[in-house]
């Protein structure tokens, strides 16, 4: 039931995030994220730990998205905030999906390399699906756009594993108990 509900929550908050951003609503997915968000944390043994993983998820992904942006691989539906940087509907997909790494997710803890290729094909579908609902655009040429997207995610995915499963006293989360 948890991992049921931990997908359709994941399902949820991305179509809101694409589709209220492409339809002229870009705080319906921040909303619908951070109602998935208080879900997943109320599940959660260790509330510090995953808040601590979801706010790293969120760097991350601004840092990504901002990067992707400023270089022209993808040009978002903005909203409020001006360009490069990523707007908070884009921002929140991540900790969205920050939201299924300990849960839905969790099979890929010690598998980075599986993560790191699922992260350059995944990346790019969900990009390139956002493109044809309207919330991103891809620059021509969008092999180019989807490859930098596909790199970024190959990087970031294993990152935000890694950060799930750590369990050592160097680790920026706290350890599990």
């Amino acid at each position: 039931m948890r991992l049921a509900l931990n997908l359709v929550l994941f399902q949820a908050g991305w179509f809101a995030c694409v589709l209220g951003a492409a339809w002229g609503y870009p705080w319906a997915g921040p909303a619908v994220v951070g109602i998935a968000l208080l879900v997943r944390l109320a599940q959660s043994v260790e509330r510090r730990r995953e808040v601590l993983l979801l706010l790293c998820c969120v760097v991350l992904g601004f840092a990504s998205d901002t990067a992707l942006i400023a270089m022209g691989w993808i040009l978002p539906i903005r909203g409020s905030v001006p360009a490069p940087w990523s707007p908070p509907w884009l921002v929140s997909m991540w900790a969205n999906f920050g939201a299924t790494l300990n849960v839905s997710l969790a099979f890929l803890k010690k598998r980075l390399l599986v993560s790191a290729v699922l992260g350059a094909l995944g990346g790019p579908f969900a990009y390139y699906a956002g493109s044809r609902l309207g919330a991103i655009s891809v620059p021509d040429p969008l092999w180019g756009g989807l490859l930098a997207v596909g790199a970024a995610w190959a990087v970031g995915l294993p990152a935000m594993v890694y950060l799930a499963g750590v369990e050592t006293e160097s680790s920026p989360l706290p350890p599990k108990r």
